[in-house]
């Protein structure tokens, strides 16, 4: 079982935090500790799935390749997330690559304890509460792209991001540790395009650019600033 320190850093999550205690109990209790090297896969897309997981250190980027080798990041996961449950589900290999950004440790919960613990309702309740945050969430991401300008859908990516660990409130300062790199790849635009918005909002007074960071200085002003575009 994963030592008692792991609990506060999951409880950042709010879906493990909403879980009864003797369920959170019974989920740590199944689970192993695996370390990862910086650039080391958890999984690869296609694989068969091998267990739902719970990130305690560093990060995760979730990413797919396409034929010409080049790479679209989809997500970085941050502490506290767990994930992992869609092939677990529907038994389907994984659909996108994981990979450690810098070192990381993660919780495993093998499939098997995994499909005996969606008997229990509260559990599969869960589960389900999970996977429609996920699709409302992806809706979203549909419809910024769609409709939305390249501004509107930075702010909105800066804004996820910054909630990825925990809900940041509105006039609290968030930093978030991402490169301009990996957020044009996320978002599906040029570095360019990207400089142009963040230059627009750092003039703002909504956010400072540092190494492999962006601070964000109000959640408040740059979802105003974005929607008056």
């Amino acid at each position: 079982m994963p030592p008692a320190f792991s609990l506060p850093v999951l409880l950042h999550n709010p879906w493990f935090a909403a879980l009864s205690a003797g369920l959170r109990r019974d989920m740590l209790a199944a689970t192993e500790r695996r370390h990862l090297q910086p650039g080391e896969m958890l999984f690869r897309q296609g694989h068969a799935p091998d267990g739902f997981y719970a990130l305690l250190q560093g990060k995760l980027k979730m990413s797919t390749l396409n034929q010409d080798g080049r790479e679209a990041i989809l997500t970085m996961l941050d502490i506290g997330t767990w994930f992992g449950e869609i092939s677990l589900i529907d038994g389907q290999p994984r659909t996108h690559d994981a990979t450690a950004v810098g070192h990381a440790e993660i919780l495993v919960m093998p499939p098997a304890v995994f499909g005996q613990l969606m008997e229990q309702a509260e559990f599969a309740g869960a589960v389900a509460r999970m996977l429609a945050a996920r699709i409302r969430l992806l809706y979203g991401l549909v419809e910024d792209a769609s409709l939305r300008s390249v501004r509107h859908r930075v702010a909105r990516r800066l804004v996820l991001l910054a909630n990825s660990h925990a809900p940041v409130p509105h006039d609290s300062p968030a930093a978030i540790p991402v490169t301009q790199e990996s957020l044009a790849m996320m978002l599906g635009i040029s570095r360019q395009s990207l400089s142009k918005e963040l230059k627009f909002f750092e003039q703002h007074g909504v956010l400072t650019l540092g190494y492999g960071q962006i601070s964000l200085l109000s959640v408040a002003l740059l979802t105003r600033l974005s929607e008056a575009d």
